[in-house]
């Protein structure tokens, strides 16, 4: 947590240091732009150790704050800071009964988005994202009852902090605007390398709607 709240402070100065910067130079129409958003993830695992692990998607909850820091006409920058649900469902038969298995992880993320804006309705969107674990949710259904197990992330064996990269496009209506996104991680969650079940990586697709707070 000590390690998200220094990656946290030092986004947020070099967001204010570029905005600070950026609005010295250009005229009203290309100020930075704060927003929020909001909408559902889509998401999967897949383990490319072992091409046997099988799982369904799941829908999640994501939301959070947007910048748009201007560089130039048709050239910005813009992080976000999104809290972030993903996870996987299964299901099997285990003794003669039918099972079913869905994980929720919650994350932090840190999307750090080139914006290409060809046009003033469209932002192309590509960059490297943070994710942070912050929970993880199993709840396991049968014949024989459901559990449930929710904790905090404190096991030094999974990997809590995963770069990944996402793209996708921002279409803007006015003070509105409807984001699409893909993402997937470039790391597992195998942490030091001795756990495998499984070593698995996220990749989801999102859609959000957000609102333009000023610019």
């Amino acid at each position: 947590m000590k390690n998200l709240k220094i990656l946290a402070t030092a986004v947020v100065m070099t967001i204010s240091s570029l905005a600070t910067a950026q609005n010295e130079n250009l005229d009203d129409q290309d100020n930075l732009k704060l927003g929020i958003k909001a909408g559902l993830n889509f998401s999967n695992v897949y383990d490319e150790n072992e091409n046997s692990f099988a799982a369904d998607g799941k829908f999640g909850f994501v939301g959070g704050l947007l910048l748009h820091v201007p560089i130039s006409e048709y050239l910005g920058f813009q992080p976000e800071v999104l809290y972030s649900q993903k996870g996987f469902k299964g299901n099997g038969t285990l003794f003669g009964s039918n099972y079913s298995f869905t994980r929720t992880t919650s994350y932090i993320e840190f999307p750090l988005q080139l914006a290409i804006r060809p046009t003033e309705y469209l932002t192309i969107l590509a960059g490297p994202q943070y994710s942070f674990l912050i929970n993880q949710k199993d709840e396991f259904n049968s014949n024989f009852g459901t559990a449930t197990q929710e904790e905090e992330i404190k096991n030094d064996n999974i990997r809590k902090n995963i770069l990944g990269f996402t793209t996708g496009l921002d279409v803007n209506l006015d003070d509105v605007i409807i984001g699409l996104r893909m993402g997937w991680d470039f790391q597992n969650n195998n942490g030091n390398g001795t756990s495998d079940t499984p070593r698995y990586k996220n990749v989801w697709v999102q859609t959000t709607i957000g609102y333009t707070l000023f610019n």
